[in-house]
């Protein structure tokens, strides 16, 4: 079980914004580990800016799963992970990383924030301490039991586009993946591999991928 990457965002009118994030990369390929978290990044963006107010969804790919927690007041949440982790956990972390930030930082800085002015430091402990969900099973156990029945789930990324869209030129359009980020995304969407390797296909947009292991 592995928890990649932990993020607060805020679901804007215009845009989704990035607040703060934490991230696990040491299996990846240590020359690629800037680029994985930029895709987790755009990722993250991505499902927040499809997910409506006041909902949970889980978006599956193969082996991986990411959860996303969007509260009324437009403050989200993303845990991308592998799909041996569980989604109860997964969305009581979300929520208590939501509840304490809401806390910690003004509502007035959510829409303008980034992560280097907002004043939040606990996600690296908990993308940590969250890593072994059963040191989380006491904690999750005092929380209210989740309806899992209202968590959407989506069985690809793909499913997240609306018609006639597509992943290339989002990827193209994006302002947080960087040039080496998205040559290696071209190069590695134009592979010629088997229908169901849809998650090589997508590697910008789910940011995992075997090849960079």
């Amino acid at each position: 079980m592995k928890l990649y990457s932990l993020s607060v965002l805020y679901k804007g009118d215009a845009k989704v914004v990035l607040l703060k994030a934490a991230h696990d990369v040491s299996s990846f390929s240590f020359f690629q580990r800037s680029s994985v978290q930029e895709f987790m990044t755009f990722t993250s963006q991505l499902i927040v800016e499809r997910s409506s107010k006041g909902t949970r969804a889980s978006v599956k790919e193969q082996d991986y799963l990411c959860h996303v927690y969007v509260r009324n007041d437009s403050l989200a949440g993303v845990v991308i992970a592998d799909n041996e982790y569980p989604s109860r956990v997964a969305f009581t972390l979300l929520e208590k990383v939501l509840d304490e930030f809401s806390k910690q930082v003004d509502r007035i800085d959510w829409p303008v924030g980034s992560p280097a002015t907002i004043n939040y430091t606990a996600l690296e402990g908990h993308l940590s301490r969250y890593q072994n969900p059963r040191e989380a099973d006491p904690m999750t156990k005092v929380q209210a039991e989740l309806d899992e029945t209202k968590i959407i789930l989506h069985n690809t990324m793909e499913s997240l586009l609306e018609r006639g869209e597509k992943l290339d030129d989002l990827v193209s359009k994006s302002e947080v993946l960087g040039t080496q980020s998205k040559a290696f995304y071209k190069t590695v969407s134009t592979q010629h591999l088997p229908p169901r390797c849809s998650l090589q296909r997508t590697v910008a947009a789910c940011c995992f991928w075997h090849s960079l292991l």
